[in-house]
């Protein structure tokens, strides 16, 4: 079972460095552009040593795919808080969409010129490897505990929370390729009620 115990203020200052040192990497991106990011500027912007930047994260990536897999952990946990009778996909839209409300929007309405860099990053293997390799196996465990299954043993809750991460980055995508004002809440409730029904062929016009 998941638990989520309350952190200690040791905890709690490594999850506040480890958030400036992200934010850092996202301001910086959004200023200098996505290629001229070192760590060593996300470091000095941060206030911290470059050291302190490589012990929390391996790469620019993996800073700027914090703010997305913590959400993503998040969401794992209040899974599991959801009513039980709700339908899993259900469960799973609305577990997506609180903490992007905790979270907010720090910087504020994208810009065409931020919006193009996020593009960019998105489409980056070292995003999507960055992305992948820090949210699947939390989520994997608060489906199989949702569903009663075996993390391990049954396939469901992998191929459910695999769905689940290919429909988010999918709601990302289309987030930055249209108009700003897009609610990506709405989005993510659009894409898990398709796919609650089976996601049949949209029909023909």
């Amino acid at each position: 079972m998941l638990e989520k115990a309350r952190p200690s203020l040791r905890e709690r200052k490594k999850l506040d460095t480890r958030k400036a040192l992200s934010d850092a990497a996202l301001e910086l991106m959004f200023e200098r552009g996505l290629d001229n990011v070192v760590r060593e500027d996300i470091a000095a912007r941060a206030g911290v040593s470059v050291r302190t930047f490589s012990n929390y994260f391996a790469s620019k990536y993996d800073a700027l795919a914090y703010r997305v897999t913590h959400r993503m952990r998040r969401s794992a946990e209040l899974l599991l808080t959801r009513p039980a009778d709700e339908p899993l996909w259900t469960a799973i839209a609305e577990a997506l969409i609180e903490p992007l409300r905790d979270d907010g929007v720090p910087f504020g309405r994208p810009t065409e010129e931020q919006i193009l860099e996020v593009r960019k990053l998105n489409a980056t293997p070292e995003m999507q490897a960055a992305t992948a390799r820090n949210t699947i196996d939390d989520l994997v465990e608060a489906i199989a505990e949702r569903t009663g299954t075996d993390a391990k043993a049954d396939i469901y809750p992998r191929l459910v929370a695999e769905v689940t991460i290919g429909a988010v980055n999918a709601v990302l995508n289309r987030y930055v390729q249209t108009d700003p004002s897009v609610s990506m809440s709405a989005l993510l409730r659009e894409v898990f009620t398709e796919i609650s029904k089976g996601l049949p062929p949209p029909a023909r016009t």
